[in-house]
């Protein structure tokens, strides 16, 4: 159920957690957070301003995946809905909100942070829930820990994240994504400093991507011409190992006897998640060379090329 929606939240990666006041503000905000690459938001109703600002949010972006937050109970949930929130969140797992979200058939993520909290949800059937207060409650090692007694459960963590711990928990394997608010603070929002947030969306979504180079290949015409490229890094301390069909130095130079994709040879990049970076690069103008893909037992892309070089290399992704 849903499964659609919680794809698109996973490819984002990461859910801006908005306290708004003023509903006249609301497009603006969505706007900025959108040329900062991060079409979607929780607008929490910790304000009057909760419910006109979605509304605003909804019709002026109709693609922006905006979602409601703090529901607490259903008289919120109702008017979320109504407003045009896509989801719902909540801090805690109320049965009556989550009971009547399931039975409108309305996508929510309650929040957990115990195992009884996690059993009352998977027993409804839901297969994500809201990890909160994420850092207070233990963080990364308790998702950790979480993960072998519920191994198909996924999580999105809020509470305590920023750009300093979000890799972290970005790299989770069940980690569906982040929540976070240092982008969408009240004050930058108050001050219609929009500029800010869509800077601060960059940014947190570049370190989102766990993007560090990998290693970098080098196309030869033969294996000759391969020997002698290999011999002369050996000569600079570097050593060799040899594989199936090309020869490493150090793990970060790879030396290929023959012309392969890229016209000097191709540059390694290791990310998190090659499906959500795939998406992110895309705005950028990178895209995907189909037949290069190669999947994990899950169906989930372990590496791939990219169409367009740089300098004339290929950029190779690799699941890290």
């Amino acid at each position: 159920m849903h499964e659609a929606l919680f794809e698109q939240i996973h490819t984002i990666g990461l859910v801006p957690v908005v306290k708004i006041d003023n509903a006249d503000k609301a497009e603006g905000l969505a706007g900025a957070l959108i040329a900062g690459g991060l079409p979607c938001a929780e607008v929490t109703f910790r304000t009057a301003a909760a419910e006109e600002a979605i509304k605003r949010i909804s019709k002026a972006y109709p693609e922006m995946l905006v979602g409601a937050g703090t529901v607490t109970n259903i008289e919120y949930a109702k008017k979320a809905v109504a407003a045009g929130a896509k989801f719902l969140v909540s801090p805690g797992f109320n049965p009556n909100v989550v009971d009547w979200a399931l039975k409108n058939n309305v996508p929510i993520i309650p929040g957990a942070c115990t195992p009884s909290d996690i059993e009352a949800g998977i027993s409804r059937g839901l297969t994500t829930l809201k990890f909160f207060p994420a850092e207070v409650s233990g963080g990364v090692n308790m998702l950790r820990n979480l993960a072998g007694p519920f191994p198909d459960l996924t999580f999105m963590p809020t509470g305590g994240i920023n750009t300093a711990n979000l890799a972290s928990y970005a790299k989770q394997p069940n980690v569906l994504a982040v929540g976070g608010s240092w982008m969408v603070k009240s004050d930058l929002i108050e001050a219609e400093n929009w500029q800010a947030i869509t800077e601060m969306s960059r940014e947190a979504l570049c370190t989102l991507q766990g993007l560090e180079f990998a290693h970098m290949g080098i196309n030869h015409e033969n294996a000759a011409e391969a020997e002698k490229t290999i011999k002369g890094f050996e000569a600079l301390g570097m050593v060799k190992k040899i594989g199936a069909t090309t020869t490493f130095l150090d793990s970060t130079i790879e030396v290929l006897p023959m012309q392969y994709l890229g016209k000097m040879g191709h540059i390694g990049f290791r990310c998190f998640n090659i499906e959500r970076t795939l998406s992110y690069l895309s705005q950028f103008g990178f895209s995907v060379k189909e037949e290069t893909i190669a999947r994990d037992a899950k169906g989930k892309i372990k590496v791939c090329y990219l169409e367009q070089e740089l300098g004339g290399f290929a950029i190779h992704l690799v699941k890290a």
